[in-house]
């Protein structure tokens, strides 16, 4: 199951993971993000232990979509060792996702 990331949790979960992060920037209202979201699930169970997979709303942490300049959703970005390494906007699939891993 993807992780819950917020405003208040950011930080400390993703920018501070000592494992590479990729977080969906979603809402709840947006089609091709529901589309994804058992996609994201999946893949956090087979990236356990390697990789940390979440989901953002952008509606409940507007802060953060706005500090990365998220505009259109789903937008996954990547991070490692804090930084944004990749970005991706719209539909993936999940080897297209695992790809943007690295």
């Amino acid at each position: 199951m993807a992780k819950a990331f917020n405003d208040d949790n950011f930080d400390e979960e993703v920018l501070h993971s000592d494992k590479p992060v990729l977080v969906d920037f979603f809402a709840e209202w947006c089609g091709p993000c529901k589309m994804m979201a058992p996609v994201i699930d999946e893949l956090a169970g087979e990236m356990e232990g390697t990789a940390v997979i979440g989901k953002l709303n952008v509606d409940e942490a507007p802060q953060t979509a706005a500090k990365y300049g998220v505009q259109s959703i789903p937008t996954v970005i990547v991070f490692k060792g804090g930084e944004e390494v990749n970005r991706s906007v719209g539909f993936k699939n999940k080897e297209d996702l695992k790809a943007l891993l690295g």
